[in-house]
Parts: C-alpha cells; sequence; structure tokens
C-alpha cells in the first residue's frame, strides 16, 4: 500500500541533551498507509500524541527520520508542503477557532495558503457541507456546543484539503452524543472523501471502526493489528492489554463473559451488531 507517512528508527526526547531529558519515543518504525483509518492508542504518557505531532513537522526527531511523502520534516524548508499534506485537529477545540464567525474560521487556513478569494468561498462551502454545518456558517464559535466546535475544527482543517487529518483525542472532552457525531463525521470523510486519518483515542468502541490500530506503551509500539486480531479473545491477550491500562470494547467483554459461561460465541466479536447477531443464532 502506498505510504502517506512514514517514521524509520523515531527517537525523540524532551529537553534532550540536558540533565532533565525524557525519551518519549523510542525506535519508532511505522507507516500510515493512503486510504486507511490508523488508530493510535495508549495510555496518557504511552507517547501517542507526541509520535502524532512528528507526522507534520510540529516536531522534528531528535534522531532517526519522519517522511511525508517522501518529504523530511528534517528539513525545515519541506514544512509548508509537510502541512498541506497532512492537517491536525487537536483535543481543544477552543485552542484552534480563531475567528468570531464560523465561515470565516473555516476560511482562515485556506486564506493562509493565498488561494484567490473565489476558491476561499468554494471550499469553506464544500467543507460546511460535507459535515452538515451549512447552518451553523454565521453562528459565533462561542455560542456552539462542543461538539460542533470540534466539528467547525475539522472543517478549518478539511478547507486546506490535505491528504491526511490527525484526529488528537478529538472527542476527550465529549457528552456521548457529541462524541458519536464527531466520530461518524470524521469517518465519512474517509468514506466519501478517501481521506486518511490517524485517530488517537483511549475509547476502545472508536479503534474498532478504524482499519488497523497500534497500541503504545512506554514511547514503544507494543501491538499491532486489525481491531478484530487485535481484541481477539484470549486469556493471554485480555492480560496483555489489561497490564498497558487498556480494555476490551464492550461487546468483545460481553461475549468473552458470555462465553465463559459455556456459551459459543464468535471469539473475534467487536461490534455491537455483531453480538446481536450472534445471540440470535443461538436463539434461533
Amino acid at each position: 500500500m502506498e505510504k502517506i507517512i512514514e517514521t524509520s528508527a523515531l527517537t525523540y526526547a524532551y529537553r534532550a541533551g540536558s540533565s532533565k531529558e525524557v525519551r518519549a519515543l523510542q525506535n519508532i518504525n511505522m507507516a500510515v498507509h493512503k486510504g486507511e483509518i490508523l488508530a493510535i492508542t495508549g495510555q496518557n504518557g504511552s507517547g501517542k500524541s507526541t509520535l502524532a505531532r512528528h507526522f507534520n513537522g510540529l516536531l522534528t526527531p531528535t534522531s532517526g527520520r519522519v517522511l511525508v511523502n517522501g518529504l523530511s520534516t528534517d528539513d525545515r524548508n519541506n514544512i509548508g508542503e509537510i502541512r498541506k499534506k497532512v492537517g491536525m485537529v487537536f483535543q481543544n477545540p477552543d485552542n484552534q477557532l480563531v475567528s468570531s464567525i464560523v465561515e470565516e474560521d473555516i476560511a482562515f487556513g485556506p486564506e493562509n495558503l493565498g488561494l484567490p478569494q473565489s476558491e476561499i468561498i468554494e471550499r469553506v462551502d464544500w467543507a460546511l457541507h460535507i459535515l452538515n454545518l451549512e447552518e451553523l456558517r454565521k453562528e459565533t464559535p462561542h455560542n456552539l456546543s462542543a461538539g460542533q466546535k470540534q466539528q467547525v475544527a475539522i472543517a478549518g482543517v478539511l478547507a486546506m484539503k490535505p491528504e491526511c487529518i490527525i484526529l488528537d483525542e478529538p472527542t476527550a472532552h465529549l457528552d456521548p452524543r457529541g462524541r458519536r457525531e464527531v466520530l461518524e463525521s470524521s469517518l465519512r470523510l474517509n468514506r466519501e472523501e478517501g481521506i486518511t486519518l490517524v485517530l488517537l483515542t483511549h475509547f476502545m468502541n472508536e479503534v474498532i471502526h478504524c482499519s488497523r490500530m497500534l497500541i503504545m506503551d512506554s514511547g514503544t509500539v507494543k501491538v499491532e493489528g486489525s481491531p478484530r486480531e487485535v481484541f481477539l479473545q484470549g486469556d493471554e491477550q485480555i492480560e496483555k492489554l489489561k497490564q498497558m491500562g487498556l480494555d476490551y470494547p464492550v461487546a468483545s467483554r460481553l461475549a468473552a463473559g458470555l462465553n465463559r459461561e459455556g456459551f459459543n460465541l464468535p471469539s473475534d466479536i467487536i461490534h455491537h451488531e455483531e453480538f446481536i447477531a450472534s445471540l440470535c443464532q443461538l436463539t434461533s
């Protein structure tokens, strides 16, 4: 598969070379493939946000390298082009909203690209339409719900038309409804627009919608695979995730509990719909 982002022996230390050096990433070798939805998960302090900040040059390696479409983030001359390819949405949308009107906020990125006004208007209209935000275009961001603010932040990145969007814990501060809306909008960008997504999250029920996942612990990648592979039921795997402070998705936990009681449900259930369908087969 075509690689958009690739890291080789990526190591990063905060306050490198000082007596207070903290090694945050250690020898990371991984890639983000075009068109996929990659989940990166792990406990707080595992290194996932530090890793993501290397994907568009917000951080550069202490050693090793990061390539974005073949361009090294170490070369500061590449950063402008890299950030056109890879956009980033942060955990707190208030840190990204810069204007007093929604449509002006979404236009901020394209304006900084130096695009003609006609194309800026076209991109803003397109981003509002894709995320079903047309009715909010004249609203003031601080009047919006937290979930709506996060979707406006996503629209602002989307209007720059990147190939890849990094979503750094985008639902961490949202209620269940807001989490669902932001997740559904993000998945639609991948499904309908072909945008590659990298989702940083600690919600396992979000991870199951991704095509591949990495689990980080102590600055290294400990587990890699599809969610169905990673959450396959088995005492050894369950214990491995537990030691890293992670749990199985709800449907997987329910299926595992019933199997311990003598039922015979598939061992790779991860979605609620699969769990319900399997129960219906048993009862019929």
